[in-house]
Parts: structure tokens; C-alpha cells; sequence
């Protein structure tokens, strides 16, 4: 592999990045990349420069394996007019899509870039439309990653904001479409490019990013393992990763009753049933630090890969809310695409009411649940644990919405909402009139939880199976097996019209 000249790879050290090459180094196997169209020649034809040629136009585009798996790679390279994006930068990356599609190979855009080239005016525009063109048509067809390891900015942005997982690196990485100069001209509002557009905004707040990494070493060993995690295409079947000794936890587990507390008021951390439930160290979760009150990832049951989509009572109750609704309805997305079964682990209250969530669109960004996950052809589970209240219980494990399979624990209540607040909605008056009312209100909640009791949805067919916690991890494989060969036909139709 060629390497960047001294005084570019300085250029970049001195800023705390590795150089373009560098980066395709550390993400491919040893000897594995081949560069194509490195002798492209970048032409200004614009302002007294037409003499001058950038070699390769600031970007490196190639094949390569990893872990023996072809994947395709373009690195920009921020040591050459600053990684900026102009028609022959735009073609490279174009043709390295055309390739990708061809062959059915994932593809990984590494960011380095100041935005379009304002030398090349409309032209730098057009290739950037001519690239999301390419990535709105692989979408759904090979995995897209993208790596924040510099600027991406301006149009650049949308190149990460198509992509189907987003990498960041801390202090070097940031996206923003603006940056901090126009807005502090036209809004007086003054911010730095980290408060802006950094990785710990885009990964907590905006939720524009999945993964955030302290180093690009530590980036790239994460972009390694989630492609070890995907098919190369939407045609392919999932891999497959049967442990050395999953033959030793094949067993009931009493622990989740340590995990999961009777006690309705009680809450836990879902991840420590995932981890109980799931075979050993292989949960890799998605977008941790975005809308905490639900957990996604992707996770190995009895050697076969599974989205997992989980409730986080140790969070607001793990309701569902607007962050969280967009979190799971692309995750879901994803993996119906790319043919990767669904389990839902479900303890849930509701939906987070207030102003602010409904002013804010709950009813649009809630709606995405419901039609992502009734539009999934995949095998779908769930799994309630404890509660499923209201809409919640809709979007998340109705088998009318269309689960395959719907699992409950013993004990566990299915209803529009709580007892406490169904009690003081449909018995306000008798409470208020009697003489003692907390007495009343006790008796009626009482009274009330039997008709939320799993086992009177299973009398209407809505419950498939009721168990015993310790039963989870055999049922579930027992019912992952049972649908491995679904298939499911879709209405025709150009394509529907989801609540975005």
C-alpha cells in the first residue's frame, strides 16, 4: 500500500489524526487493500488555477477484507485541500458504490472533509447528489458505515445521515451542517465546533451518531466487529457463531428472579437479563448513550443473530417516548432489511406523556414503531416481562400488529394502563362519595389487577405462551427455531408512506 507523503502525515499527526491510509490500514486485513483511480487528477478550472493537480482529489477509495470478508472503503484525506469534495472526488466515491452494489459488499465512508469545494462551485453540489443517490439506492441492500474521524461539514453531513450505523471519534470528530461562525452572525448564539457538532452531542443528544470512540484505534477495532456481526447483503442469511461451550447454558436460569423483582415498584437494569438470557458476551448494543429508556443491539441466541429491542425500566420506567421511538423504528428497519429476526423483552408503562412530548410530535415519532414493526416480514418475539400498558404494549408485542410469537411471564399485566390510574378514572365518583376513600381506592385496585392479568389476554389468543421466568431462554430458542423459515408476501405497491 502506498503511503502519504512526510509532510501530509505530518500535517495530520500534528492535529491528533492518523492520515487517510493509515485509517484504511488499521480497518482492513494486512495486504488485503487494493487502491483504485489513485492517479485522478483534481483540475480548478475556476479562479487563476487550472495549473494546479491534486494526485488522487483527497480521497483514497478501495477494496479490501476484514476477517477474510470483502468490504469496499473510501478514506478523504483532510492533508489535501481539505479533504474537500469536487467532481473527481465525487466520481472515485460514486464508482467505489457501483462496485459494492455489484459484488454485494458492505461499504465503509471514512469523513475527513471541509465540505464541498467552493472552487468547483455547482459541480462539488452535484457530486455530493450524486452520491446520495447511490447511497439511497444501496440502503437496504449492503451495509453502510461511516466514520466521523475529522470535519464533516455542510453536505458532507448527509453522507452520515444516510448511512446505516454512524462512528465518532472524541475531540476530532464533528458534524454539523453550519458551522460556528454563520451562526454566531446570523442567530448571536456563540458555540464551539464540540458543543456544536462533537461526538458526545451527536451521540447523546442529537442521536445523528450510533457509537462514540476515545481513539480511531479503538473506532476502527468497533467498525471490525459490528461488520462481523452483519450479512454482506440483503440476501444473504445472518451469520452464524455457535459457542465452544453454549452447551453449559443450556440450562433453566433461576437468577433472572434475581435480576427482575416482583415488586412492581421495583426497578432493574434489562441489560443484566440480556445478559442472562442471551448467549455469553456477545450483546453488542446500538446508540447506548441515545434515548436510554430503551436498549437495541444485536445479540447471539443459541448461536443465531437476533435485533434485540428492550425496554430499560432503570431509566424513566423504560416508557416510550419521541427519542426512543425513532431509535427503535430504524433499528427495527435495519434489521428487517438485512433478514435479522427480532426478539422484544417488554416492561413498559406506556407512553412519557406531557406538553413537551406531545407538542414535540409524539403521535408522529410514535407512529414509527407501529409501522416498522408491522411492516417487518422478519421473524418477530416478544417477550413481556412484567407490564404492558396502553400503546406501548401496541407497538411492541400486540399480535395484531403482526409478532409471530407472543411470550409472557406468569404474573405479568396486559391492559390500556395501571391499575392505580384505570381505578381513579373509572371509579372517581364511588371513591369521592364514600366515606373512606383510600379504603375504596385500595379494594378497587385490588380488584381492578385481576382483569390486567396475562392470563385473560391468553384466553383471547393474544398470549401464545405463558411461563415461568427460569423457562425464558428455552422458550425463546424454541420459538426463534419455529420461524427461521418465514416467509412472509407483501402487498404490491411502489411503497408506503411511513410517519417520518
Amino acid at each position: 500500500m502506498k503511503t502519504n507523503n512526510k509532510k501530509e502525515a505530518e500535517i495530520q499527526h500534528q492535529k491528533g489524526k492518523l492520515t487517510a491510509r493509515e485509517r484504511i490500514e488499521l480497518l482492513v486485513d494486512e495486504d488485503s487493500f487494493v487502491e483504485i483511480d489513485s492517479l485522478v487528477e483534481t483540475r480548478f478550472s475556476q479562479f487563476g488555477m487550472d495549473k494546479k493537480k491534486v494526485p488522487g482529489d483527497a480521497v483514497i477509495c478501495g477494496w479490501g477484507k476484514v476477517k477474510a470478508r470483502q468490504i469496499y472503503v473510501y478514506s478523504q484525506d483532510f492533508s489535501k485541500i481539505g479533504g474537500s469534495l469536487g467532481e473527481a472526488h465525487a466520481k472515485k466515491i460514486v464508482k467505489i458504490y457501483d462496485l459494492a452494489l455489484k459484488t454485494g459488499c458492505p461499504i465503509v465512508g471514512i469523513i475527513d472533509s471541509g465540505g464541498a469545494r467552493i472552487q468547483e462551485g455547482v459541480a462539488s453540489l452535484d457530486g455530493y447528489g450524486a452520491i446520495f443517490q447511490k447511497m439511497i439506492k444501496a440502503s437496504g441492500v449492503i451495509p453502510q458505515i461511516t466514520v466521523i474521524a475529522g470535519p464533516s461539514a455542510g453536505g458532507a453531513c448527509y453522507s452520515p445521515g444516510l448511512s446505516d450505523f454512524v462512528f465518532m471519534v472524541k475531540k476530532i470528530g464533528q458534524m454539523y451542517i453550519t458551522g460556528p461562525e454563520i451562526i454566531k452572525t446570523v442567530t448571536n448564539e456563540e458555540v464551539s465546533l464540540e458543543g456544536l457538532g462533537g461526538a458526545d452531542i451527536h451521540n447523546q443528544k442529537s442521536g445523528c451518531a450510533h457509537f462514540i470512540c476515545d481513539t480511531e484505534e479503538q473506532c476502527f477495532t468497533e467498525v471490525k466487529t459490528i461488520l462481523s456481526y452483519l450479512p454482506r447483503n440483503n440476501l444473504e442469511n445472518p451469520p452464524k457463531r455457535k459457542g465452544l461451550l453454549s452447551e453449559l447454558f443450556e440450562r433453566e436460569s433461576a437468577r433472572l428472579l434475581e435480576i427482575v423483582p416482583k415488586q412492581e415498584e421495583k426497578t432493574y437494569d434489562m441489560k443484566m437479563a440480556i445478559k442472562e438470557i442471551f448467549d455469553r458476551d456477545t450483546f453488542l448494543e446500538v446508540q447506548k448513550d441515545f434515548a436510554k429508556n430503551v436498549i437495541v443491539g444485536f445479540v447471539y441466541l443459541d448461536g443465531k443473530l437476533v435485533g434485540i429491542v428492550a425496554s430499560q425500566p432503570k431509566v424513566l420506567a423504560g416508557v416510550l417516548d419521541i427519542n426512543s421511538s425513532d431509535k427503535i423504528s430504524r433499528f427495527v428497519r435495519f434489521c428487517d432489511a438485512f433478514n435479522i429476526p427480532l426478539i422484544t423483552l417488554v416492561d413498559v408503562p406506556g407512553y412519557l406523556p406531557g406538553i413537551d412530548q406531545e407538542q414535540g410530535g409524539i403521535i408522529r415519532h410514535g407512529a414509527k414503531i407501529l409501522y416498522a414493526f408491522s411492516e417487518a416480514s422478519v421473524p418477530k418475539i416478544s417477550l413481556i416481562f412484567k407490564k404492558a400498558f396502553g400503546g406501548a404494549y401496541i407497538a411492541l408485542c400486540s399480535r395484531e400488529l403482526g409478532f409471530d410469537k407472543v411470550i409472557a411471564w406468569s404474573g405479568s399485566q396486559i391492559g390500556v394502563m395501571g391499575a392505580e390510574q384505570a381505578v381513579k378514572i373509572i371509579f372517581r365518583k364511588e371513591i369521592e362519595n364514600s366515606k373512606n376513600p383510600t379504603k375504596i381506592e385500595k379494594e378497587k385496585i385490588k380488584e381492578y389487577k385481576k382483569t390486567l392479568s396475562c392470563s385473560e389476554a391468553a384466553k383471547m389468543g393474544q398470549i401464545d405462551i405463558i411461563i415461568e421466568p427460569k423457562q425464558t431462554r428455552k422458550t425463546l430458542i424454541k420459538c426463534l427455531d419455529s420461524l427461521l423459515n418465514k416467509r412472509e408476501s407483501k402487498p404490491q405497491r411502489k411503497h408506503g408512506n411511513m410517519p417520518l
